[in-house]
């Protein structure tokens, strides 16, 4: 069985000729775009030039996004390969050659004062309307042409730069867990082995490795929340949360009614911390290397090939579409599955809308978990194939949506395996449950306040790698408190979203997917018969809408409180029946 993805549909290889075809017929583009924008928008037919602008963007900007997502994959499963490489710095210069033409489209539309006068009788206006008032609120926020250009030109040998010193520095560490080297990805895995023993010297070996890498790490942190912080500044954003909120299409207020219902989770999650650790034989309160501990006299694994099974077998239950399509994107080699030297830690799905397909990375050691990541994974999948059919520029939707429909398959996933579960199987299932939640509500709480915390700090100068563990360790404690006697003040080092230049915060998206998924089950329960079809209709209009309108269209209001409460409220009844089921457990 194939366990390697198939990226041929994207190109043949870095040397082929479609790849160097497109490469030319982006550079093209892109001159003739340049010269373009040094006259656009000054003459009376105004709408023509924004037609023309949305042309180049749906033309040239897919090509361009179908390179780079080509070289991206293969980093991800070899990180130190070197044609990709170079490929990639290649066009990430190149990408500095959009920002003149953007500037100039973002000036105009910024002047424009009402955009449906500028779109009526343009139906290609008409159909990116919405795009379209996107680029204007970034239009208020530009810097001079000059400028802007500028930044551009310098991101790869800058910030990019530091990007890249922590993905290879992270790729090649190979911590020695009882006396063998394995990838860091592999180590990590071990984190949810049956043996404390062999947790916990992973988790010792993993620091030690970790502990290597910092200083390089933090040389990186520092590049990428330093150049945010002034790029905010310069923008004319009140903070970076302001900046990643206004990307996010998000009120504060919803962020806050969400992170204060996540917040009186905590009492429940730390009784549940204590009641595992007293259930993993061990005394007090439960130390970081058993966070992932199994629990439960029969812990199921699975091969590669039951996974796929598995996920294909629950999916179809809540739809033959979303079965399908499962199925399809496992036999047609969407996913790279196992852990390997040089290949990243983690997962995720990478969407391409150019080819109307997506790949997914895992790292497949065969839990429970491991199944449930494919399922998100392919939920991300599922997201990206409901949005085939809507023009490229309205596929791209913002980081708090996209965790929604991944989330949502994993609780079908969790629900489908509780409801044919022995009693035993059924215990580590549901502890499974609980200690994905308690990622979500808990850590990505922990994750929200050490990013906060960085960017405070940052602004008075660069941080140490002893004040970034301080800030790692105050902002665990502060969401974990008692229930662990163990913590992991190195963990800023491994998580790759604290690393993305483009995206920051990428925290709370967790949280607002798994409580707006929560919201969406319940939805399902009510009403399994049309529920599929309004939920694929809710997830096509996602590139072309706020989160509070995408919600209406399911008769959510996420401006209310009531209803982040009412989230939290059904997690915790799971959070209370795990725990008391872990206080009578008997190893």
């Amino acid at each position: 069985m194939q366990t390697t993805w198939d990226l041929t549909p994207l190109y043949p290889s870095i040397e082929s000729e479609a790849f160097l075809a497109d490469f030319a017929a982006v550079q093209t583009s892109l001159k003739e775009m340049a010269l373009w924008s040094k006259t656009s928008f000054q003459g009376h037919d105004a709408a023509a030039d924004v037609c023309t602008y949305l042309t180049f963007c749906k033309e040239t900007g897919s090509r361009f996004f179908r390179l780079k997502s080509y070289c991206n994959l293969l980093l991800s499963t070899d990180g130190l390969a070197t044609a990709p490489g170079a490929a990639l710095e290649q066009l990430e210069q190149m990408e500095a050659l959009f920002a003149p033409i953007d500037t100039a489209a973002k000036a105009f539309l910024a002047t424009v004062s009402n955009l449906d006068d500028l779109c009526k009788n343009q139906p290609l206006l008409l159909e990116h309307r919405f795009f379209l008032s996107q680029l204007q609120e970034e239009g208020r926020h530009l810097l001079s042409e000059q400028e802007e250009t500028l930044y551009a030109t310098l991101r790869s040998t800058g910030v990019l730069s530091f990007v890249k010193l922590w993905e290879n520095t992270t790729a090649a560490l190979e911590p020695v867990v009882n006396g063998q080297a394995l990838p860091l990805a592999e180590v990590r895995n071990l984190a949810y082995h049956p043996d404390s023993a062999m947790r916990k010297a992973a988790y010792e070996a993993e620091l030690s490795a970790l502990q290597t890498a910092a200083l390089s790490a933090a040389a990186s942190l520092n590049a990428i929340k330093g150049e945010t912080i002034t790029l905010c500044r310069l923008r004319r954003y009140a903070s970076p949360l302001e900046m990643t909120l206004t990307q996010s299409r998000m009120d504060k207020e919803v962020l806050s009614a969400m992170r204060e219902a996540m917040a009186s989770a905590r009492p429940a999650f730390r009784r549940y911390f204590k009641a595992k650790s007293k259930a993993l034989g061990n005394e007090g309160a439960l130390p970081f290397w058993d966070l992932f501990a199994p629990v439960g006299r029969e812990n199921k694994t699975f091969t590669y090939a039951e996974a796929q099974d598995y996920v294909v077998k629950q999916f179809s239950t809540f739809s033959k579409e979303l079965g399908d399509y499962a199925r399809y994107a496992f036999t047609h080699r969407w996913i790279d599955a196992l852990p390997k030297k040089g290949k990243r830690g983690g997962a995720f799905c990478e969407n391409l809308h150019p080819i109307g397909e997506s790949r997914v990375l895992t790292n497949f050691s065969g839990t429970f978990n491991d199944v449930l990541t494919l399922a998100h994974e392919l939920g991300h999948g599922y997201h990206g194939a409901c949005l085939k059919e809507e023009s490229f520029l309205n596929s791209d939707y913002p980081m708090p949506i996209a965790e929604t429909a991944s989330t949502f398959c994993e609780i079908l996933v969790k629900q489908a395996a509780l409801a044919k579960a022995t009693p035993e199987e059924a215990l580590s299932i549901l502890e499974s449950d609980v200690s994905d939640m308690a990622q979500i509500l808990v850590d990505i709480d922990c994750r929200f306040l050490f990013e906060d915390g960085v960017f405070s700090a940052r602004q008075k100068g660069p941080l140490s790698v002893e004040q970034l563990n301080h800030l790692m360790l105050s902002a665990q404690k502060e969401t974990y408190g008692e229930g662990l006697s163990a913590y992991h003040p190195l963990m800023w080092v491994v998580k790759p979203h604290y690393y993305d230049a483009d995206y920051h915060y990428y925290n709370f998206p967790y949280a607002y997917g798994l409580l707006f998924a929560q919201g969406l089950y319940g939805l399902y329960q009510q009403d399994k018969a049309s529920f599929p079809d309004r939920y694929r209709a809710m997830l096509s209009l996602t590139g072309k809408a706020s989160l509070k309108d995408v919600a209406a269209s399911m008769g959510i209001d996420i401006t209310k409180p009531e209803f982040w409460q009412l989230s939290i409220a059904q997690c915790l009844q799971t959070v209370e029946q795990c725990t008391k089921a872990l206080e009578s457990y008997q190893k």
